[in-house]
């Protein structure tokens, strides 16, 4: 199982919908609205085949209202 946060920066006036549209494609694991450079922070668990860079580009910034991403990979939960 592969862990990792995505921080979503969304269009003007978007951050809502971009929320509702991640919790209802139920891919996230967790989602929360943050202050300062990014809007949401997202955390993720998928499979070890899965490419994180083709779930991020196929599913994560295909949503509407998405204006940029940044996607952090973790290495072990302490």
């Amino acid at each position: 199982m592969q862990t990792f946060f995505v921080k979503i920066k969304c269009q003007l006036g978007k951050t809502y919908q971009v929320a509702t549209a991640l919790a209802d494609a139920e891919i996230a694991s967790e989602i929360y609205s943050v202050a300062g450079e990014y809007d949401i922070l997202a955390k993720f668990h998928i499979d070890d085949a899965v490419d994180i860079g083709h779930f991020v580009g196929e599913k994560v910034q295909t949503l509407p209202g998405i204006q940029d991403t940044r996607t952090m990979i973790t290495f072990k939960a302490f």
